[in-house]
């Protein structure tokens, strides 16, 4: 029978006790009626799984006993940063979700000339803890035991100016220079795909990312929708040089 995984931002250790958080205490509790006894898995980022067994359960909270620890080994050997457009509501969701699914190691959102989505600093912090939970439960459906690092969202230019230097850098473009079949990756080299949001890039946009090294990689004659581009793109260069096969 498959166990429960459960991410808990905290230190965990076998032979300790945890109190879990009260959305995962109120999943395990009311949503999947587990009692004392039961086991689990939590995990909170660090690569390894944490066998447990639920040793308390009240109203107020779930204590879970940490019976021994488990190195996983899920994440994909292509080191794959999406910088995404950001998207309304659902479909940023999706994105996240589904590209933590695929295996991206980290998500930088960002605003661009044609962003639809404009954000105060109170929402934007709200949103950055909701994109962060719904990264936190695709790992805890996928398997994975490191949680991918969503960057709180900025500018197309900060963004572009906080990358660390070097990697392949490619932009979907359907008049770009590289095909998946042309593209060549060195093994241990991080790739940064960028996505536009619903509107797409402008031309400042795509000038400001050439000018950064961004390659244009065209991926089949459609014109994709932001939150199906670059998911088929992650599937793309995951199949060639990642983990799926």
């Amino acid at each position: 029978m498959r166990l429960t995984r459960v991410h808990v931002d905290a230190a965990l250790s076998p032979g300790t006790e945890v109190a879990l958080p009260e959305g995962p205490a109120t999943h395990l509790a009311r949503v999947l009626r587990h009692e004392v006894g039961d086991a689990c898995v939590l995990f909170n980022g660090d690569g390894r799984d944490y066998h447990g067994r639920i040793s308390a359960v009240s109203k107020r909270e779930v204590r879970v006993e940490i019976l021994s620890a488990e190195d996983v080994a899920r994440e994909s050997p292509l080191g794959l940063h999406l910088l995404q457009g950001v998207a309304r509501g659902e479909k940023m969701d999706l994105i996240l979700q589904k590209a933590t699914e695929l295996g991206v190691a980290a998500v930088l959102p960002l605003w661009s000339q044609r962003s639809e989505v404009k954000l105060d600093e109170a929402r934007a912090e709200k949103r950055l803890a909701h994109w962060r939970s719904v990264v936190a439960s695709a790992c805890e459906q996928s398997g994975r035991a490191r949680v991918p690092e969503v960057a709180a969202p900025r500018s197309l230019t900060a963004t572009l100016a906080a990358l660390p230097a070097g990697g392949t850098r490619l932009i979907l473009d359907p008049d770009g220079e590289l095909t998946f079949a042309t593209l060549q990756i060195a093994a241990a080299t991080p790739v940064l795909l960028a996505i536009g949001p619903e509107g797409g890039w402008s031309p400042l946009d795509r000038q400001q990312l050439r000018d950064a090294g961004f390659q244009g990689l065209r991926l089949g004659p459609r014109i994709l929708r932001t939150e199906t581009a670059g998911l088929a793109a992650i599937a793309a260069l995951q199949a060639r040089f990642g983990d799926l096969a």
